[in-house]
């Protein structure tokens, strides 16, 4: 790396290191396993998630992530029931091109948001599965979902920053507007943040104008850091380079012993049969961000690192990198990504309410020791 390319480097995890640190679980809506060749070990309930979301939040985590695949529950249904179930944390809720009308999506928003007294974000993904792209009827290609994602993400501002009741327009390539309103105001000023994550120059594109957290998967802490200068030089363009923050988003599996949290990783896919891995493969191998992380298995082999395993994107796809070790370990291999600049984790693991509580009693107080006054203390 030469000299210039270490000095961006600093000065991007410098502009960072005041940002407090925050800390996102995940609710596995078509159901827990720790094996998946049996994914529904824990099946998808009420109950289920309603164990899960209160463990994140009596464990510190600030907001919950729920998936989107065509095998989950809904996302949106889902949240605003585990809202009622619980005090602080906010739902992290997919938005995804052409799947809402952008006036509707604007006014459900702003509606769970006052319902909610602020306590949802947005996710932004456009680079889903191409089958499911297909069965769900979007018909939209990739950049075309990227176009609309975009668009509906400044209609959504738009009327949100325009007030409840004032009507607006708006001219764009895919959605033409006239004297729009929602009624509902929105409650967070100027609006909910909004995450992305992806690995395509599209993604790193609409993220650099409008995410307010990217969230990168698994990668090298080398890549990562560059990965920021990148996205930090595109949100110049639009006056952004200072608002832009960044993420991870990982899977970890903490145990008392490295032995015990290795087993456990590789009794994910220890049963997985090898049609089953074509088929994650083929199903989401247009994906630029999933290309990524089984290229990192292809360079690395099954550890990326003494702490990072690979061996899950076989069967996982999204973010399929695991954090693998003690507490020790996990709070280290985290804290690097911490020392470059991150400040957002959002997190899983197996199961997932155990899990929640294993960060939140092991690896948290490590980190807080280390990271002092850039974490909310947890609620007595």
């Amino acid at each position: 790396m030469s000299w210039p390319q270490q000095t961006q480097q600093m000065e991007t995890a410098l502009s960072d290191a005041q940002k407090d640190l925050e800390f996102g679980w995940f609710i596995p809506t078509r159901g827990d396993t720790l094996d998946y060749n049996e994914p529904k070990q824990r099946p998808p309930s009420p109950e289920l998630f309603e164990r899960v979301i209160v463990a994140a939040e009596n464990n510190g985590f600030e907001y919950i992530l729920l998936p989107v695949n065509a095998s989950c529950w809904d996302a949106w249904m889902s949240s605003a029931f585990l809202i009622a179930k619980t005090k602080s944390i906010k739902t992290l809720v997919a938005a995804r091109p052409a799947y809402i009308n952008p006036v509707l999506l604007a006014k459900m928003i702003a509606t769970f948001d006052q319902m909610s007294k602020g306590r949802i974000c947005i996710n932004l993904i456009a680079g889903q599965n191409e089958m499911e792209n297909v069965a769900e009827g979007v018909g939209l290609k990739k950049d075309d979902r990227y176009g609309a994602m975009q668009e509906e993400v400044e209609i959504c501002k738009t009327l949100w920053a325009a007030g409840a009741d004032v009507k607006i327009d708006y001219e764009g390539e895919h959605y033409r507007i006239k004297q729009a309103h929602i009624g509902a105001p929105i409650y967070q000023q100027p609006h909910p943040k909004f995450y992305l994550g992806g690995g395509s120059d599209q993604a790193s594109e609409l993220s650099a104008k409008h995410s307010d957290v990217h969230l990168f998967w698994g990668d090298t802490v080398e890549r990562i850091a560059a990965n920021m200068v990148d996205i930090r030089k595109r949100a110049a363009k639009y006056g952004r380079e200072d608002k832009i923050g960044f993420g991870m988003r990982l899977q970890i599996i903490c145990r008392k012993t490295e032995a015990e949290a290795w087993d456990v990783a590789e009794g994910l896919i220890r049963n997985v049969t090898d049609a089953f891995k074509e088929e994650v493969r083929v199903m989401y191998g247009q994906s630029v961000a999933n290309q990524r992380v089984r290229q990192l298995h292809a360079e690395y082999g099954e550890k990326m690192g003494k702490h990072m395993w690979t061996g899950l994107t076989q069967a996982r796809p999204g973010a399929g990198i695991v954090i693998v070790g003690t507490p020790e370990q996990c709070a280290d291999t985290l804290q690097d990504y911490i020392d470059v600049g991150c400040h957002s984790f959002c997190l899983s693991g197996y199961y997932h309410d155990e899990e929640a509580e294993r960060f939140g009693q092991w690896v948290r107080p490590i980190l807080e020791a280390r990271n002092k006054g850039r974490m909310k203390p947890l609620a007595a």
